[in-house]
């Protein structure tokens, strides 16, 4: 009777035992798939309060997602993205750097990652990722023109010419990209740039633009051309062309300065440089420069020194307006306050 409650005993045990294993199979196995639930469904949150604008609440939601291996890629993905769109970029570029570690192909992070050190000032490094973003995919057009970009911006302009001519079959319909070689070829001095900037001119306009052809067409010598585009860039010219590098007053001197060393006899380039220091030009050096010039008449140069004369006198005006106080100023400091009288409270 002992012996046969102790087999009883002992086949008990064993079936608890392999009860509780079932048991904690299926608990672990129901729990499992209960976080994986709820990770889609905290990014699926999350990425409805990012569609919605809501980065701070998106955060939260697919910060939880990212604990998660089944969501975690795509969540951190997100995450750099809130953090670029919220200008935190040292952060978006951790975020992308972090998919990169586990999957060194992914694209998206590369592209991302790419922009963000453009926006970090890093060229040197936004170039290393393009450069791998191409090697992955040597047919995009569109990334060939952003590493080209690249290239352009730290002044690799051999580099980005043979990268934009490798999608030469994109060029007639995408003016960036045509406008981007004509400019590497221009930063080259290469008389490839006149037919491309011209090529560009056929579905499109812009008086900066033409301002830039001009200088390519001087380059060339081709005087008579840039004079013409110079004019009709003064044509279109408006309030908003404006730039902090290029303003009408440049456009007027440069059009003045192929007028009096290209034909001496003709008079209209003295009209426009007038015209151009009566707006605002005041490159007192430039003016200088061109009465100096050999190839501007004697009596184009006796004008041009008078011109001179007044830019000089018009820049030493300006420094002593700066050099005053404000009247403002000037009043309170030469005013005491005034005493308040009995009962009245002194204001600031």
């Amino acid at each position: 009777m002992k012996k046969w409650n102790g087999e009883r005993r002992g086949v008990f045990v064993k079936g608890l035992f392999s009860s509780f294993l079932l048991l904690y199979s299926v608990c672990f196995i129901l729990l499992s798939c209960a976080s994986a639930a709820s990770a889609e469904e905290y990014y699926s949150i999350g990425m409805a309060y990012y569609d919605m604008g809501k980065f701070s609440e998106a955060q939260r939601w697919l910060e939880r997602a990212n604990s998660v291996k089944t969501t975690m890629r795509a969540s951190e993905y997100n995450l750099g993205r809130i953090a670029f769109e919220t200008k935190k970029y040292t952060i978006a570029a951790q975020h992308f750097e972090n998919i990169l570690k586990d999957d060194g192909e992914n694209v998206m992070a590369l592209k991302s990652i790419a922009y963000t050190k453009i926006m970090l000032g890093d060229i040197d490094g936004a170039e290393a990722y393009y450069e791998r973003v191409l090697k992955l995919e040597p047919e995009s057009a569109d990334d060939g023109y952003n590493y080209a970009m690249i290239l352009y911006a730290m002044q690799k302009y051999p580099e980005a010419e043979a990268v934009l001519k490798k999608f030469s079959y994109d060029m007639p319909d995408n003016k960036n990209t045509l406008l981007l070689l004509a400019r590497a070829e221009k930063a080259q001095n290469k008389v490839e740039a006149i037919d491309d900037y011209a090529l560009w001119f056929v579905k499109n306009t812009d008086p900066l633009v033409r301002y830039e052809y001009a200088e390519a067409l001087e380059t060339a010598t081709y005087y008579a051309r840039a004079i013409e585009e110079l004019k009709k860039a003064l044509e279109g010219w408006t309030g908003g062309t404006e730039t902090a590098t290029v303003k009408k007053g440049d456009v007027q001197y440069k059009l003045a300065y192929l007028l009096l060393t290209a034909d001496n006899n003709n008079d209209e380039g003295i009209a426009i440089l007038k015209e151009a220091v009566s707006g605002g030009f005041a490159d007192l050096e430039s003016v200088n420069e061109l009465a100096k010039d050999a190839r501007v008449s004697s009596v184009h140069k006796e004008e041009i020194s008078v011109i001179a004369g007044d830019v000089a006198a018009k820049l030493k005006t300006a420094e002593a307006q700066a050099a005053e106080p404000p009247p403002d100023a000037a009043a309170s400091a030469a005013t005491p306050p005034a005493i308040p009288e009995t009962g009245q409270t002194a204001t600031p």
